[in-house]
Order: C-alpha cells, then sequence, then structure tokens
C-alpha cells in the first residue's frame, strides 16, 4: 500500500549552492527563459521494512521517505536519475509523495543484493533500453581468486539504463550508471580481509571490474553521440548526459574514461577550443560546482565527490549551473550493515540546471 507522508518538525535536510527556480517541468521561470533541471542521487538501500538490506522498522522507512520527497520537492527536478533501489515498491512510494505527475523506469538487471539504476521523472519517456553485457574483448573479468564458482563476469555487476526524453533544448538522452564501489568485499560475504595480500588482489579485481563497466558505459555513450538526432532539428548535435554514482572523483581514470578524448575539461580551453573529436567529447559538470561544497559522499572522514553528471557539447552551450546538496550528509565508515537506522541518504544529489 502507498505510504502517506510522516510529519515532524526538523530541520529541511538540504540546501541548494547555487540559485533555485521554482518552474514547473518546462514552464518558464520567472525571467521568461525555459529551465530544465537533472539531477543524480544515490539514495542509499532504498527498501521497504522487513529485508536483510533495508530499514529496521517502518517508522524509519517513513522518515527516510520523507527526507528523498522534500530533498526532490526542493530542487526541483525535472528528471533525476537513482541508485541503490532495492525495491521497485519503494521507489513508487516516493514517487506517491512527490507533488504533480512523474514517471519513473527501473533498470531490469539489479545486483546480487537486488539494487538498480533508475529515473524518477516529470517528463514521459520515450525509449529505454538496459546497457548490461561487457564489450567482448575484454570478457571474462577476474572478480576474485578462484577463477571457479562465479568469480569471472560477462556483464556489469549493477546494469545501466539509457532513456531519451522531449525538453525544452530537444531530444535528451541520459544514461544512468551505478559502478562498481571502492567498498570490498571479500569471501564469504566479509568486508575486512584475512591479510593485507588478500585486500590487495581484491582491490584489483574491484578496480578493474569498475574500468571495465566504465569502459561499457562509455561505449554506449559513444554510439549515442555518433547515432542520435533530434527530429525537432536533425542538423543539430545530440544532446546526451551520462550520470550516476561512478563511485571515484573526476581525476580518477575510470571517471575520465567516460569523458572521452583528452581536453575535455569545463574550466580550460577545451570548451571554447573547437576540435575534430569534440563530436565524441563529454564534459564533466564538477568543476560548475561551488569549492566548498564539490563533494557527494564523506567516507570516514574524506570528501569525495564521486557521483557525477557528464554532458555533450549541445548541453554544454545550455549549461547555466551546478550544484551538490551537501547539507545533512554523513560521515560513513565501511561497514554498510551499521546504516539500516538511517533516514537520510549517505550520498548529496547532483544537479545541473540547462537554459
Amino acid at each position: 500500500m502507498p505510504y502517506s507522508r510522516h510529519h515532524e518538525n526538523r530541520p529541511a535536510p538540504w540546501i541548494l549552492e547555487t540559485e533555485p527556480h521554482t518552474s514547473a517541468a518546462g514552464d518558464a521561470d520567472p525571467r521568461g527563459v525555459h529551465m530544465i533541471t537533472v539531477a543524480t542521487w544515490n539514495v542509499e538501500n532504498l527498501y521497504r521494512p522487513g529485508t536483510v538490506f533495508g530499514p529496521l522498522n517502518d517508522e524509519i522507512y517513513r522518515r527516510k521517505l520523507d527526507v528523498l520527497a522534500d530533498t526532490v520537492t526542493e530542487i526541483d527536478v525535472d528528471i533525476l536519475a537513482v541508485q541503490e533501489v532495492g525495491d521497485p515498491d519503494a521507489l513508487a512510494d516516493l514517487v506517491d509523495l512527490l507533488p504533480g505527475r512523474w514517471h519513473h523506469r527501473l533498470s531490469a538487471y539489479p545486483d546480487a543484493r537486488g539494487i538498480r539504476v533508475g529515473f524518477v521523472s516529470r517528463l514521459s519517456f520515450l525509449d529505454g533500453v538496459d546497457i548490461v553485457d561487457l564489450p567482448a574483448p575484454l570478457c571474462p573479468v577476474r572478480t576474485a581468486d578462484s577463477p571457479a564458482g562465479g568469480s569471472a563476469m560477462r556483464r556489469m555487476g549493477r546494469g545501466a539504463l539509457q532513456v531519451h526524453t522531449e525538453t525544452e533544448i530537444g531530444t535528451v538522452h541520459l544514461i544512468n550508471a551505478h559502478l562498481k564501489s571502492k567498498l570490498l568485499t571479500f569471501p564469504g560475504n566479509r568486508f575486512a580481509p584475512r591479510d593485507e595480500d588478500e585486500r590487495a588482489r581484491f582491490g584489483a579485481y574491484a578496480l578493474h571490474r569498475r574500468a571495465v563497466e566504465a569502459s561499457t558505459v562509455r561505449i554506449a555513450a559513444t554510439a549515442a553521440l555518433g547515432e542520435s538526432t533530434d527530429d525537432l532539428s536533425p542538423a543539430l548535435p545530440p544532446a546526451v548526459i551520462v550520470l550516476g554514482d561512478l563511485n571515484d572523483t573526476a581525476d580518477a581514470a575510470t571517471t575520465l574514461m567516460l569523458e572521452g578524448p583528452p581536453g575535455s575539461r569545463i574550466g580550460t580551453s577545451g570548451p571554447d577550443s573547437p576540435r575534430r573529436d569534440e563530436g565524441v567529447r563529454l564534459w564533466n559538470v564538477a568543476p560548475l560546482i561551488p569549492s566548498e561544497h564539490r563533494y557527494s559522499r564523506i567516507s570516514e572522514g574524506r570528501y569525495e565527490l564521486i557521483d557525477h553528471i557528464l554532458i555533450s557539447r549541445r548541453l554544454l552551450d545550455h549549461m547555466h549551473s551546478a550544484a551538490a546538496v551537501t547539507a545533512g550528509v554523513d560521515d560513513i565508515s565501511a561497514d554498510p550493515t551499521c546504516r539500516r537506522g538511517a533516514t537520510a541518504s549517505d550520498h548529496a544529489p547532483v544537479v545541473a540546471r540547462f537554459l
């Protein structure tokens, strides 16, 4: 059954780092121009109560839904990419709390504990494609010491999801990905290694897996950049967004792989110096986030921006601002089991606005 909003007197768990707008999807803002807002958010183990990974009880669950719904509403987002949706019914509960009419779509390929990526949008989806198979030349990918027992993978651990929708800018193609975490797991569902040699080996397995997954997403993005057409303006280059929990920083090799050819960085001469290969380039909006809030997670005291939005040249020309909604983000440890009582996500939403 749908969950009703749980009311209580508490401070809002959000803060916008750029000037907010109050227009509805596709409507003009007070200045008479159209604003489209896109965001990505790892909502952290979105399950209904009663599962191993979900909230401890119904009260915690209802409070978490309230926090998530309040944040989505205050961001005034039009298209939201979500990660760590464990229960499709839980996402439906969240959507029921949002004002107005919303559409949502989920990947059909969750990971072993059931979490998957998806989209929540005020704008309807024209299509949806699951991205899951790894490039054949890179397979099989070894994920553990023993080559037996399922330790070789040929698919992404969590499938990516590609959709496209019509906006004021034109047709926008979005790819939502949740790459392999830096959190290491060891045989027997352990979070601690037997020794440092085991830690080093499994760190290499995890990094290799994340790199291959990034390669898979980049190949899908290249296809969208090269093959997409805007029916309204066929001469215009495609508008493509790759976003999600990439589980590493902007300068990490796996994140840079998604950008494409080198030099594609906001804040350098790249965006202002046309090159032959700019049609396949993606620009990370991270440099536009105010430096004091340029993080999306705090892990054992380390402030890291691991959730990203990368955009094609077409959208770079429409870029207005970027933000991270950092208030309420807690410092977390390497043990994910201690978060079942949390009523807020351990990630900050990352937001991009386009005119």
